[in-house]
Protein backbone atom coordinates (compact mmCIF):
# COMPACT_ATOMS: atom_id res chain seq x y z
CA UNK A 1 0.00 0.00 0.00
CA UNK A 2 1.47 3.71 -0.66
CA UNK A 3 2.61 5.96 1.88
CA UNK A 4 0.02 8.85 1.70
CA UNK A 5 2.35 10.66 4.63
CA UNK A 6 4.33 13.97 2.91
CA UNK A 7 7.29 12.26 3.65
CA UNK A 8 9.05 9.88 1.47
CA UNK A 9 12.07 9.69 2.61
CA UNK A 10 12.33 6.29 3.18
CA UNK A 11 9.84 5.23 0.56
CA UNK A 12 10.68 2.86 -1.78
CA UNK A 13 11.61 4.73 -4.80
CA UNK A 14 13.79 6.86 -2.55
CA UNK A 15 15.18 3.11 -1.34
CA UNK A 16 15.83 2.26 -4.64
CA UNK A 17 17.52 5.58 -5.54
CA UNK A 18 20.22 4.62 -2.22
CA UNK A 19 20.48 1.00 -3.59
CA UNK A 20 21.69 2.55 -6.93
CA UNK A 21 24.28 5.08 -4.79
CA UNK A 22 25.66 1.96 -2.73
CA UNK A 23 26.06 0.08 -5.99
CA UNK A 24 28.79 2.22 -7.00
CA UNK A 25 31.47 1.34 -4.56
CA UNK A 26 30.28 -2.24 -5.31
CA UNK A 27 30.85 -2.54 -8.63
CA UNK A 28 34.03 -0.68 -8.31
CA UNK A 29 34.98 -3.61 -5.37
CA UNK A 30 34.24 -6.34 -7.63
CA UNK A 31 37.39 -5.35 -9.84
CA UNK A 32 39.45 -5.69 -6.57
CA UNK A 33 38.52 -8.64 -5.03
CA UNK A 34 42.15 -9.93 -5.52
CA UNK A 35 43.75 -6.98 -3.67
CA UNK A 36 44.44 -5.16 -6.94
CA UNK A 37 42.71 -3.66 -10.10
CA UNK A 38 42.05 -6.92 -12.02
CA UNK A 39 39.63 -7.63 -14.51
CA UNK A 40 39.00 -11.53 -14.65
CA UNK A 41 36.00 -12.82 -15.56
CA UNK A 42 34.65 -13.13 -12.13
CA UNK A 43 34.96 -9.55 -11.12
CA UNK A 44 33.30 -8.80 -14.89
CA UNK A 45 30.42 -10.67 -14.80
CA UNK A 46 29.98 -9.71 -11.26
CA UNK A 47 29.79 -5.82 -11.93
CA UNK A 48 27.99 -6.33 -15.25
CA UNK A 49 25.27 -8.18 -12.88
CA UNK A 50 25.44 -4.83 -9.87
CA UNK A 51 25.23 -2.83 -12.67
CA UNK A 52 22.43 -4.09 -14.23
CA UNK A 53 20.88 -4.13 -11.32
CA UNK A 54 21.46 -0.49 -10.13
CA UNK A 55 20.36 0.26 -14.16
CA UNK A 56 16.66 -1.34 -13.40
CA UNK A 57 16.48 0.96 -10.76
CA UNK A 58 17.16 3.51 -12.52
CA UNK A 59 13.79 2.97 -14.21
CA UNK A 60 11.71 1.57 -11.57
CA UNK A 61 12.57 4.27 -8.79
CA UNK A 62 11.05 7.63 -11.37
CA UNK A 63 8.28 4.99 -12.33
CA UNK A 64 6.92 3.95 -8.77
CA UNK A 65 6.89 7.18 -7.46
CA UNK A 66 4.52 8.40 -10.14
CA UNK A 67 2.47 5.37 -9.70
CA UNK A 68 2.55 5.88 -6.09
CA UNK A 69 2.36 9.07 -5.45
CA UNK A 70 5.65 9.15 -3.45
CA UNK A 71 7.50 12.04 -5.06
CA UNK A 72 9.78 13.84 -2.98
CA UNK A 73 12.75 16.84 -2.73
CA UNK A 74 15.54 13.92 -1.77
CA UNK A 75 14.27 11.96 -4.57
CA UNK A 76 14.13 14.43 -7.08
CA UNK A 77 17.69 15.66 -5.96
CA UNK A 78 19.75 12.09 -5.37
CA UNK A 79 17.66 10.65 -8.63
CA UNK A 80 20.30 12.47 -11.30
CA UNK A 81 23.08 12.03 -9.00
CA UNK A 82 22.62 8.68 -8.56
CA UNK A 83 23.17 8.08 -12.22
CA UNK A 84 26.04 10.64 -13.06
CA UNK A 85 27.45 8.43 -10.16
CA UNK A 86 26.71 5.27 -11.61
CA UNK A 87 27.78 6.24 -15.51
CA UNK A 88 31.20 8.24 -14.42
CA UNK A 89 32.42 5.58 -11.89
CA UNK A 90 31.93 3.01 -14.71
CA UNK A 91 33.70 5.09 -17.29
CA UNK A 92 36.88 5.58 -14.73
CA UNK A 93 36.74 1.70 -13.73
CA UNK A 94 36.26 0.60 -17.51
CA UNK A 95 39.26 3.33 -18.23
CA UNK A 96 41.88 2.47 -15.53
CA UNK A 97 41.60 -1.50 -16.46
CA UNK A 98 41.82 -0.89 -20.48
CA UNK A 99 38.46 -1.64 -21.52
CA UNK A 100 38.53 2.17 -22.44
CA UNK A 101 41.38 3.22 -24.40
CA UNK A 102 43.15 5.12 -26.73
CA UNK A 103 40.77 7.45 -28.98
CA UNK A 104 37.91 6.15 -26.92
CA UNK A 105 38.96 7.31 -24.03
CA UNK A 106 37.59 10.89 -25.99
CA UNK A 107 34.18 9.23 -26.02
CA UNK A 108 34.33 8.79 -22.03
CA UNK A 109 35.97 12.44 -21.95
CA UNK A 110 32.67 13.94 -23.98
CA UNK A 111 30.56 12.18 -21.70
CA UNK A 112 32.31 13.28 -18.46
CA UNK A 113 32.29 16.84 -19.53
CA UNK A 114 29.13 17.08 -20.38
CA UNK A 115 27.56 15.79 -17.25
CA UNK A 116 29.72 18.63 -15.75
CA UNK A 117 28.64 21.01 -17.37
CA UNK A 118 24.56 20.32 -17.34
CA UNK A 119 25.25 20.09 -13.78
CA UNK A 120 26.44 23.16 -13.20
CA UNK A 121 23.90 24.90 -15.37
CA UNK A 122 21.11 23.07 -14.01
CA UNK A 123 22.51 24.04 -9.95
CA UNK A 124 22.39 27.82 -11.74
CA UNK A 125 19.15 27.84 -12.80
CA UNK A 126 17.48 26.07 -9.78
CA UNK A 127 19.22 29.03 -7.87
CA UNK A 128 16.95 31.29 -9.93
CA UNK A 129 13.75 29.20 -9.71
CA UNK A 130 14.18 27.97 -13.61
CA UNK A 131 13.95 24.78 -14.27
CA UNK A 132 14.28 23.06 -17.77
CA UNK A 133 12.56 20.22 -18.54
CA UNK A 134 14.93 16.69 -19.55
CA UNK A 135 14.02 15.82 -23.52
CA UNK A 136 12.90 12.74 -24.51
CA UNK A 137 16.12 12.19 -26.47
CA UNK A 138 18.16 12.66 -23.08
CA UNK A 139 16.42 9.86 -21.43
CA UNK A 140 17.23 7.72 -24.56
CA UNK A 141 21.10 8.79 -24.09
CA UNK A 142 20.85 7.87 -20.52
CA UNK A 143 19.64 4.66 -21.73
CA UNK A 144 22.83 4.11 -24.78
CA UNK A 145 25.35 5.17 -22.04
CA UNK A 146 23.96 2.12 -20.10
CA UNK A 147 23.78 -0.34 -22.88
CA UNK A 148 27.49 0.12 -23.72
CA UNK A 149 28.84 0.53 -20.26
CA UNK A 150 26.98 -2.95 -20.22
CA UNK A 151 28.78 -4.43 -22.86
CA UNK A 152 31.76 -2.57 -21.51
CA UNK A 153 31.68 -4.38 -18.30
CA UNK A 154 31.05 -7.74 -19.68
CA UNK A 155 34.30 -7.55 -22.17
CA UNK A 156 36.61 -10.47 -22.88
CA UNK A 157 34.24 -12.71 -20.91
CA UNK A 158 31.75 -11.47 -23.14
CA UNK A 159 33.19 -12.38 -26.30
CA UNK A 160 34.11 -15.95 -25.24
CA UNK A 161 30.32 -16.33 -25.47
CA UNK A 162 29.46 -13.83 -28.17
CA UNK A 163 31.86 -12.55 -30.64
CA UNK A 164 32.75 -8.48 -30.69
CA UNK A 165 30.97 -7.50 -27.40
CA UNK A 166 33.97 -5.66 -26.60
CA UNK A 167 33.89 -3.91 -29.97
CA UNK A 168 30.21 -3.53 -29.93
CA UNK A 169 30.56 -1.48 -26.18
CA UNK A 170 32.84 0.70 -27.82
CA UNK A 171 30.90 1.72 -30.93
CA UNK A 172 27.75 2.02 -28.75
CA UNK A 173 29.91 4.50 -26.33
CA UNK A 174 30.88 6.70 -29.27
CA UNK A 175 27.35 6.61 -30.22
CA UNK A 176 26.20 7.61 -26.82
CA UNK A 177 28.87 10.40 -27.10
CA UNK A 178 27.82 11.84 -29.89
CA UNK A 179 24.14 11.97 -28.47
CA UNK A 180 25.00 13.28 -25.15
CA UNK A 181 27.20 15.89 -27.03
CA UNK A 182 23.99 17.04 -28.60
CA UNK A 183 22.13 16.42 -26.05
CA UNK A 184 24.69 18.78 -23.65
CA UNK A 185 24.14 21.01 -26.38
CA UNK A 186 20.44 21.96 -26.59
CA UNK A 187 20.15 21.73 -22.86
CA UNK A 188 22.78 24.51 -22.97
CA UNK A 189 21.61 26.61 -25.09
CA UNK A 190 18.17 26.15 -23.75
CA UNK A 191 19.53 27.40 -20.29
CA UNK A 192 21.74 29.97 -21.43
CA UNK A 193 18.42 31.74 -22.71
CA UNK A 194 17.35 32.36 -19.32
CA UNK A 195 20.95 33.25 -17.79
CA UNK A 196 21.67 35.97 -20.54
CA UNK A 197 17.90 36.77 -20.56
CA UNK A 198 17.44 36.01 -24.31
Amino acid sequence: MADRSTDHTFSVPNLLTYGRIVAVPLMVLCFFVEGRLTASDFARWSALAIFIVASITDYLDGYLARKWEQGSAIGKMLDPIADKLLVSVALLLLAAEGSIAGWSLWAAIIILCREILVSGLREYLAAVKVSVPVSQLAKWKTTMQLVAIGFLLAGPAGDKIIPYISETGIVLLWVSALITLYTGWDYFRSGMRHVTGG
